[in-house]
This record gives C-alpha cells, sequence and structure tokens, in this order.
C-alpha cells in the first residue's frame, strides 16, 4: 500500500503565508512527479504546481510567483510554500505522486485525502 498525507492546511488572512506538506510511506520503489491540485467548491480539481525528479517545476498561471513547489528526495516529501495568499486560493488542497512500487511494476497516480485552505479576512 502507498500512503500520501497531507498537512499544514488551514486559516489565514488575505497577503498571508501557509506551507503545506506531504509524505508518501509504503511500498514504495521510485517516486516521480509529485505535485499540488486543488479544487474549490462548486470547481473542477486544478493543476497548482508539479516538480519531478530533477527538480524541474511548473505551476499554475494564478500561482506563479507567489507559491513555491519543493520536494525532498529522501524523505518522500513534497511541499508548497504559499505566500501573498489571496480570497480565490481557498480550495481543498491535494497531494499527488506518481509512484513505481516495485522495480518491474508500473508507476500509478496516488493522491492524499485533501487539507482544507480558507483564505478570509
Amino acid at each position: 500500500q502507498v500512503q500520501l498525507v497531507e498537512s499544514g492546511g488551514g486559516l489565514v488572512q488575505p497577503g498571508g503565508s501557509l506551507r503545506l506538506s506531504c509524505a508518501a510511506s509504503g511500498s514504495i520503489f521510485r517516486i516521480y512527479t509529485m505535485g499540488w491540485y486543488r479544487q474549490a467548491p462548486g470547481q473542477q480539481r486544478e493543476l497548482v504546481a508539479t516538480i519531478t525528479t530533477g527538480d524541474n517545476t511548473n505551476y499554475a498561471d494564478s500561482v506563479k510567483g507567489r507559491f513555491t513547489i519543493s520536494r525532498d528526495n529522501t524523505k518522500n516529501t513534497v511541499s508548497l510554500q504559499m505566500n501573498s495568499l489571496k480570497p480565490e486560493d481557498t480550495a481543498v488542497y491535494y497531494c499527488n505522486a506518481n509512484i513505481r512500487r516495485t522495480a518491474w511494476g508500473a508507476t500509478n497516480d496516488y493522491w492524499g485525502q485533501g487539507t482544507q485552505v480558507t483564505v478570509s479576512s
């Protein structure tokens, strides 16, 4: 089994900062691209940021310059530093990882349970 566990969500005022973290555990051979997605009420889940094993990053236009994604391959973790938060950033944030569980197995996408981020005064 593989588990992704997120932490760090909460309530913050506009202009504030939050840091989300996600740890992958279980039967893991290798982790490839990791990322964060979010889903606001009544909206589809959307990409926030991704990071490859070589630390190449990709961001949604709406968060560029405000959010920073990073990973620690020794700990199987991925983090999202969110600065200058806006009310429109309010959503449930999901961690995602593309994981190969055995040397000969296929890769699959795994998701965390989600963590709520609310930006409000």
